[in-house]
């Protein structure tokens, strides 16, 4: 069989792509949000106490975004990118980002499995915390790895803002 049997041969075994949601997004998706789309190159999954949150990394041309998602009370999500704020260990209570003061929300610890371009991550345990404006507009997240604290800035969306369309790792893997 031919690279082009493979493309356009409709093979009746192969399985359906199975719907995204935030909660299930994988390395090689793309994510449509604003009118630009990203593909997944990495994807972290935080577990601490039992709880599991999600951090996206997001790519289109030389622009990397983080998506959250974690499913508290109800499904959250927020748009990050890393910025450049002087932050150390142990967290302050409040931290100032363009003249703006931000409350520490929460804080802790947590285990963290990576892929993708996060695969390097794997097994390791970071501090991290979460701070938040008085209007709940914007936030600053902040995690400790070993000897580097990054800090981010972000903003809350909504399911409906973006797109998930699966990865075509079927096709890729027949070539």
């Amino acid at each position: 069989m031919g690279i082009f049997d493979k493309l356009f041969n409709k093979k009746q075994s192969q399985a359906p792509v199975k719907e995204r949601t935030p909660l299930t997004i994988e390395v090689g998706d793309i994510v449509t949000y604003d009118l630009v789309e990203y593909e997944v190159v990495g994807k972290i999954t935080y577990r601490s106490h039992g709880y599991e949150w999600f951090g996206y990394q997001l790519l289109e041309g030389h622009d990397t975004i983080w998506l959250s998602a974690e499913m508290d009370d109800e499904l959250e999500l927020g748009m990050y990118e890393k910025i450049n704020l002087s932050v150390t260990s142990p967290f302050p209570k409040q931290l100032t980002y363009q003249d703006k003061t931000y409350d520490l929300d929460e804080q802790g610890e947590a285990s963290v499995v990576g892929e993708g371009r996060s695969r390097n991550i794997n097994g390791q345990t970071i501090q991290y915390a979460e701070y938040g404006d008085n209007e709940e507009e914007h936030f600053l997240s902040v995690e400790s790895w070993g000897n580097e604290i990054e800090v981010s800035y972000g903003y809350p969306i909504e399911a409906y803002e973006i797109k998930i369309i699966a990865g075509s790792k079927e096709i890729e893997e027949e070539m």
